[in-house]
């Protein structure tokens, strides 16, 4: 059974900067695909971020150049640096695990999911 807890959420002003992380438990992380999604209110799940197993890396055009996905084999962690935020970032982030590896970019692509963190950005 593969559990996810994601942390580091809060509430921050424009410009600044969270890190988020993802803490993936089981025996399949090093070869799964680990992504990054958020859900705003009223709003439809949407992919922020994927790394695939081979370290191969996908941003939403919303996040390019702000955003940056990475992962720690070692620790089964997955990270999400988030640096000059806005209030358009402001959801729910949930991390979610592909254990084929690949980094699909749509929900259904993943059948597990952590329980999410809430990012508020003010303006």
């Amino acid at each position: 059974q593969v559990q996810l807890v994601e942390s580091g959420g809060g509430r921050v002003q424009a410009g600044d900067s969270l890190r988020l992380s993802c803490a993936v438990s089981g025996r399949t992380f090093s070869t799964s695909a680990i992504a990054w999604f958020r859900q705003a209110p009223g709003e439809e799940r949407e992919l922020v971020a994927v790394i695939s197993w081979t370290d191969n890396i996908y941003y939403a055009d919303s996040v390019k150049g702000r955003f940056t996905i990475s992962r720690d084999n070692a620790k089964n962690t997955v990270f999400l640096q988030m640096n000059s935020l806005k209030p358009e970032d402001t959801a729910e982030y949930y991390c979610a695990v592909n254990e084929d590896g690949v980094g699909r970019l749509t929900a259904r692509g993943y059948a597990y999911w952590g329980q999410g963190t809430q990012v508020t950005v003010s303006s």
